[in-house]
């Protein structure tokens, strides 16, 4: 199924994305796309009876309407840093022992057409399209890669946009450049697992004012999906509606030669994910 939100921001409603590409009102059947919903698997198979017979769910009309981000409620977002060979290689940085992590606050979170805020004083906001993994059940000490695909509720495309200066010299951690507003585009769609077969057979895909920059693959992840997850489980307890970004390709600004084109206002950033869906940014000063 494609869930996914619409509305305007804080006030959007349940919807699902039928067969035919018909947008489906969801709110009689649910309140919200979130971890509570994510959790019961009744209340998903009362969706997905649902979605085998669209015309029980009334039709949208999409024209105009916003797409916000399609979980709701998002208890923390866990990201794994140079979690692809190419990327890392571009960068300099050696391949990790272990997964790297950081945070990005639940806040930052913003619908996939949305505008995104260039920080103040920014000289370095780069793009990083990304595969993003939306737990259903709760994780803990988890033995298998195996074992943890199985508490992923599905998947989504999303934009861990960073500000580099921010991020690597100033000092402290990565997250003072991974937290401003905007900062996390999510969506148009949460995929559930059932119809992603394999996560790392997924092509990630970003341009810039038009230009290709990133054209990747899951299957270059140093650390898959199902390993991440279960390493994540013995370092925190993972919840339904938790959110994974899994890291991004070689492409990023940082990784080019100078003058780095790092982003300003004015420019449109349009992301993809094979499969889950498009998102297209345009950029403003904060």
């Amino acid at each position: 199924m494609k869930l996914l939100r619409v509305g305007t921001a804080g006030a959007e409603r349940p919807a699902l994305l039928d067969r035919n590409g018909t947008l489906r009102d969801l709110s009689g059947f649910v309140t919200d796309i979130d971890g509570e919903l994510l959790a019961d698997a009744s209340a998903l198979a009362r969706v997905r009876q649902a979605a085998q017979t669209p015309d029980v769910l009334p039709p949208l009309d999409a024209e105009g309407l916003r797409i916000g981000p399609p979980v709701a409620r998002i208890g923390k977002i866990v990201c794994i840093g140079l979690n692809y060979h190419d990327h890392a290689a571009e960068t300099g940085a050696a391949i990790p022992d272990e997964p790297i992590l950081f945070f990005k606050a639940p806040d930052t979170v913003v619908g996939p057409e949305d505008t995104v805020l260039v920080p103040r004083g920014s000289r370095k906001t780069d793009w990083e399209v990304e595969l993003a993994v939306v737990i259903g059940r709760t994780a803990r000490y988890l033995d298998s890669a195996e074992e943890a695909l199985g508490y992923v509720a599905g998947y989504a495309t999303a934009h861990d946009v960073s500000e580099r200066e921010f991020q690597l010299e100033r000092g402290g951690t990565w997250d003072k450049g991974k937290n401003c507003e905007t900062f996390n585009p999510l969506g148009p769609w949460l995929v559930t697992a059932d119809e992603v077969p394999d996560p790392q057979a997924l092509g990630l895909r970003l341009w810039v004012n038009g230009e290709l920059k990133q054209d990747g693959t899951t299957a270059d992840q140093i650390f898959p999906v199902g390993e991440v997850v279960r390493y994540l489980s013995h370092f925190m307890t993972l919840y339904p509606g938790d959110v994974v970004n899994t890291g991004t390709p070689a492409g990023v600004a940082m990784g080019r030669p100078e003058p780095k084109p790092y982003l300003r206002a004015g420019d449109v950033v349009e992301v993809e994910v094979e499969g889950l869906g498009r998102q297209r940014q345009a950029l403003k000063d904060a």
